[in-house]
This record gives C-alpha cells, structure tokens and sequence, in this order.
C-alpha cells in the first residue's frame, strides 16, 4: 500500500489556543490528486494551507508530506499567494529566476533545495517557462508594468521552474476578471496534467473549486474536526464547465454550504 502525499494526523491548531481552527483533525491526499478547499471566511482554509506549506506548526499532532514531517517549509513544495509575492523592483525574468538563484547560492543543503537538487542551466529553465506561460516578451518589464494575468503567470513560472511536487495555492486567482481567471484556471489543468504535479488550492469561488478540484474539502465553522469531502471526477475534464455534471456539481456545493444539505462526513 503507497503511502499518502500528505497525512495531516490529529492536529490542532488556533491563533487563540483556547479557540482552535482545527481540532484533531486528520485528513490525507493521494500521490496525484488535485484538491480544491473551500468554506466561508474564517473557516481556516488558509490556515489549513500554512501548515502544509509549514509556516505555521500545529500545537499538536502532525503534518507529513513525501513520507516525512514537515517542521518548516520544504523545497519541494511550490506556493502561490493571493498577491504574487513578485519583488516590485525585479524585472519579470529575475522575479521568475528567485527561486533558482536562491537554490544555486545555497546549493543542496536540503533547506533551500532538495539535496538532490542538479540543474547545469538555470537560465534556460526560465526561459522554458517564460515561453511557455507567454512571458518571453515581457521578461525586462516589473510587474508594475503587467496586467494581473501576467504578474500572476510569472508567479507560476516562478514556482514551476522549481520543479514542485506539491502545488498549493492560496486564492491565487480572486483578483482577476472572469475571462483571465478561466485561462489561468485551464492553464493550472494542462501544467498538472503534464507535470503530475499534486494540487491543493484555496478558493472562495464555487465554480473554481468545481472545475480545478478532483476533491472538494468543504470546511465549516472552527472548529473543524473531521474532513468533509465532496467527489467530483469531472475537474479539469475538456469542456466540463459546460457540462450538466458541472452545473449539478456547483449546485450541490451551492447549497451544501449555504446550509441547505448536510456536509458529508
């Protein structure tokens, strides 16, 4: 029997320790899924995302991710915030090169990168997925220069020339027109595909939770306790936002948290 991706097992966790988050609460993802979590404000979806990233320790029990505890963050995981986290005095090439020049100047220590970390080119890796994201041509511009879809690209492209395992992403998308949303939506579909990339993302959105999530983790009011899981087979299928699957799906959900339908345990 393989082993999870990740474990989260009986933790607890609060800003407040008298008032947890999450209360031996266990949950796991399988090597090759991709999660959506969603649940109304304040419910610890990204606080949730904090502990696998491991920015934030559980006061008790543990979170394992690749067979081992995460005690803080891991470079094999990959993180995209609702901001970019772009440095606004850093053209779109150094911003999408942060992450590999922090790794060639520690070198595989294990910390800042795997210790089996071996890249010869670096530059060609940006350059891979500056192409790839339709960047090349903005690469000397800062991001105060870019339209919201691109600053969140290179984000990606940021993250991705890292090569990840897991890809977690906090509301990455929210500030976006509806248009630009759906094509990062299907971009983060294609790159998942052909990486194998696992993916948790955070989201408000209904409808984004639908279509980018295999598995759909409905959080409630804290504290949480148990996981409640919503299948849905069809994410990142081609045309399943016009699906009638699709619409049901968002509809179940719609109603699930409005308070209608009882969460599934």
């Amino acid at each position: 029997m393989t082993q999870p991706m990740i474990t989260v097992a009986n933790v607890t966790f609060g800003y407040d320790p008298a008032k947890p988050i999450f209360e031996r609460f266990s949950w796991h993802v399988e090597d090759g899924e991709s999660w959506a979590v969603i649940g109304p404000s304040g419910c610890g979806k990204s606080t949730l995302l904090y502990l696998l990233a491991g920015l934030r320790r559980p006061q008790s029990g543990k979170v394992v991710i690749g067979g081992k505890p995460v005690t803080r963050p891991r470079p094999e995981t990959g993180l995209i915030l609702q901001d970019y986290g772009l440095l606004p005095w850093a053209t779109v090439w150094e911003n999408a090169a942060l992450g590999l020049n922090i790794r060639r100047f520690y070198g595989p220590d294990g910390k800042h990168s795997p210790r089996s970390y071996r890249i010869s080119d670096p530059d060609a890796r940006v350059r891979l997925w500056l192409e790839r994201l339709g960047l090349i041509e903005h690469k000397d511009k800062f991001p105060a220069q870019l339209s919201g879809g691109q600053r969140q690209r290179t984000a990606i492209a940021r993250t991705l020339a890292l090569e990840p395992d897991l890809l977690l992403m906090d509301e990455p998308f929210s500030s976006l027109d509806a248009l630009t949303r759906e094509s990062l939506q299907d971009l983060i579909v294609t790159l998942r595909a052909e990486t194998g990339v696992v993916t948790v993302i955070v989201t408000h959105n209904i409808e984004e939770a639908v279509f980018l999530g295999q598995k759909i983790l409905v959080l409630g009011a804290p504290p949480n306790r148990e996981p409640s899981v919503v299948v849905n087979p069809g994410a990142g299928t081609r045309d399943y936002r016009s699906s009638r699957e699709f619409l049901g799906k968002c509809t179940y959900l719609r109603k699930l948290l409005g308070g209608a339908l009882e969460i599934p345990r």
